[in-house]
């Protein structure tokens, strides 16, 4: 709502990192959707760029995190939602960023990155939990603790990575914030691995009780 100054490099490296994270997407069990490791970038969009350019970086990286693979077939109505609801995510989170607080830095106002992180993830998951709710008839409560109880720590640990992002950034130059994709990278591999195993934990009891009817 207010003229706010472009970033236009520094933009622009948020963006990169923000839409190669996208790809690194992890599939959450039990539910049909996936989570992506882009987030603390989204989060360093919005309390560090202009509310524009923020929801340039959450739209451009939702389209290429949405786009698909090499044969795949494209969804326009899922890529127009995606991108819808990160779009929203990341302006409501700037305006709470930005309310009554734009001369203060994120180092010394913790609280306010983790009321933008709040924001952010309401605006995420709540969106996603009544399409669920809408397409599969699922009830919607049920798939928002669902989403929240597997993605509330990613979202902890992405605003921990903002600002250790922001520190970094601040104290070496931006080029050098880009030691965290490795971190990102790693996050990736961690949660796939717990995921996966999750997942076989689950079908154990079942493939089990599957052999005993058969037996």
């Amino acid at each position: 709502m207010q003229r706010q100054t472009l970033h236009a490099w520094y933009g622009l490296a948020v963006l990169a990192l923000a839409a190669a994270t996208s790809r690194m997407k992890v599939k959450l069990p039990g539910i049909e959707g996936n989570m992506s490791v882009n987030l603390p970038f989204l989060l360093t969009a919005v309390v560090t760029l202009s509310a524009v350019e923020a929801v340039a970086v959450a739209a451009l990286s939702t389209v290429v995190q949405c786009w698909p693979k090499q044969g795949g077939k494209f969804k326009a109505e899922q890529m127009l939602f995606n991108v819808s609801m990160m779009s929203v995510a990341a302006s409501l989170a700037n305006v709470v960023w930005n309310a009554g607080w734009s001369n203060s830095t994120l180092a010394s106002q913790p609280p306010m990155l983790a009321a933008a992180t709040a924001t952010f993830f309401f605006g995420q998951t709540v969106p996603v939990a009544a399409i669920i709710k809408l397409t599969q008839g699922e009830s919607m409560r049920k798939v928002w603790i669902s989403i929240a109880q597997l993605s509330f720590p990613y979202f902890v640990l992405s605003a921990g990575v903002t600002a250790m992002f922001d520190l970094v950034s601040h104290s070496f130059g931006w080029q050098a914030a880009v030691v965290i994709f490795p971190v990102m990278y790693g996050v990736h591999r961690s949660y796939r691995l717990y995921f996966a195993r999750f997942a076989e934990a689950v079908q154990a009891p079942a493939l089990a009780r599957a052999a005993s009817a058969n037996a």
